[in-house]
């Protein structure tokens, strides 16, 4: 099925483009090496349940939900900005 101007296929590859992105950028979040005893930011004690289920975890639970929320979600490629998008 044609879209506008694009050409048949077009949309799912932008989509599944945008999905790759997206798993790209959680495997890079994800910590590496050995995991800490005590949180970076606050120095609270990381339960040893948390270390084992999470290799490579630098912060406790709190500090961790802080962190998340305070990053931002930046996609590698712009791919609302075609026309369709904006008239929706």
């Amino acid at each position: 099925m044609a879209v506008g101007w694009s050409r048949d296929g077009a949309v799912q590859e932008q989509i599944d483009a945008t999905v790759e992105s997206e798993i790209e950028l959680a495997r890079k979040r994800l910590p590496v090496g050995e995991s800490l005893t005590h949180c970076e930011e606050c120095d609270a004690a990381i339960p040893e349940a948390r270390r084992k289920a999470l290799p490579g975890v630098r912060y406790c639970v709190a500090c961790q939900s802080e962190v998340e929320r305070n990053q931002k979600s930046a996609a590698l490629y712009n791919r609302r900005g075609s026309k369709d998008s904006q008239l929706k």
